[in-house]
């Protein structure tokens, strides 16, 4: 090689190095590595995504998902925050506890997690049973609770929640045990699809195809349904709990959003009795999965209020 030739690769190398370590540059790679880790938090084992520096952002997932749901968001929330989204006890890679599988006892296992990584305040989003572990890490630690968001679900114990958890039309809070676990064996995928296609206003644009086997895949390994379901077999526990926890208001801003099709509007008015400073989003033509049914709408609304 010609000495020209030499001088220009080295050139280019050293410029292509001073590009890399621009702070642009480097906050844009951190914003699109997203690492997966795990902790040891009293007893349990929780793993985690995490991108991004900054003031902490806790996502928690619901039902039927495990925080791989969070991953589309995660890259632009990374580039003001510092993103922690566990897997909830029980669920994906998290481990399965022997006891205190409920949204109370994951609020403080969550908690636990947060002050092993050294956050001190953290604003908490949750979806789905996502939302009540967030409503319930809010109402135990609010010195510690920048601001909450609660997208599409309801409060157990809080004024009118009977009417959804009794609605013969949600026949699944109520599906559990031996039985069920034998009939959806080898069936997740019915089962599952019947969350994805029937709560969504549109079941052709609700959860994409690659994140539905995802989710079948971590729900059927041994001993994951049912750990699932314990979360809604806590819901009379919950109800207790969060009627007593709902005593004292929550004073931090507080995001309610939902879809018109589903859980908005409920949502939306039960968080008005729970916190002094509440705002509720219904998004129209939506259902229950908000994240994936609007993502411009519903991430534009966390980016805005966060």
């Amino acid at each position: 090689m010609n000495a020209p030739c030499t001088v220009r690769l080295l050139l280019a190398s050293i410029a292509l190095l001073l590009f890399a370590t621009l702070p642009g540059t480097a906050r844009a790679q951190d914003a699109n590595t997203i690492s997966s880790r795990t902790a040891e938090v009293g007893g349990v084992t929780l793993h985690y995504l995490t991108a991004g520096h900054g003031p902490a952002v806790i996502l928690l997932h619901g039902y039927t998902q495990t925080s791989r749901m969070w991953r589309p968001i995660m890259p632009r929330l990374a580039e003001k925050f510092t993103v922690i989204a566990p897997n909830l006890p029980g669920i994906g890679d998290s481990s399965i506890p022997k006891d205190g599988l409920d949204m109370k006892t994951a609020a403080i296992r969550i908690h636990a997690l947060a002050k092993s990584l050294g956050v001190q305040k953290a604003e908490v989003v949750g979806h789905d049973i996502g939302l009540m572990v967030a409503y319930a890490y809010a109402a135990q630690f609010p010195a510690e609770t920048e601001k909450l968001i609660v997208l599409d679900a309801f409060l157990p114990g809080v004024a009118g929640w009977e009417d959804v958890y009794n609605n013969p039309g949600i026949w699944h809070f109520r599906f559990n045990g031996p039985t069920p676990e034998m009939l959806v064996r080898g069936r997740e995928r019915i089962y599952f699809d019947y969350f994805w296609n029937d709560f969504a206003a549109d079941k052709t644009h609700s959860i994409l195809e690659t994140d539905r086997a995802a989710y079948v895949a971590a729900y059927s390994r041994p001993g994951r349904m049912r750990a699932g379901w314990a979360y809604f077999v806590s819901f009379q526990q919950a109800a207790k709990d969060f009627a007593q926890l709902s005593q004292t208001k929550l004073t931090m801003p507080v995001l309610a959003i939902g879809g018109d099709k589903a859980n908005g509007t409920v949502l939306g008015n039960r968080m008005k009795l729970v916190a002094t400073n509440a705002t509720m989003i219904v998004l129209k033509d939506t259902g229950h999965w908000v994240l994936e049914e609007q993502p411009k709408e519903t991430m534009d609304a966390l980016m805005k209020f966060l």
